[in-house]
């Protein structure tokens, strides 16, 4: 994988506020709210194509769903 590139941004005050409280509620760093709504906003404009879901298992968790409800 490529390294990520660091880019100096320059964002309005109440903007970037706000982004800090989404961040917060999402349990990411500022940083990488950006980079995660930068990719969706990507992705629904057809600009980039979604290469690769992210699923993450937690094994030992029951859940009242059947296996194949999943």
């Amino acid at each position: 994988m490529a390294a990520k590139k660091s880019f100096p941004l320059r964002i309005n005050p109440e903007v970037l506020a706000a982004m800090q409280r989404w961040s917060d509620d999402e349990l990411r760093s500022v940083n990488a709210q950006i980079e995660y709504v930068l990719r969706k906003a990507l992705v629904e404009s057809g600009r980039v194509k979604l290469t690769q879901k992210v699923v993450t298992l937690i094994e030992g968790v029951e859940t009242d769903q059947a296996p194949d409800e999943k």
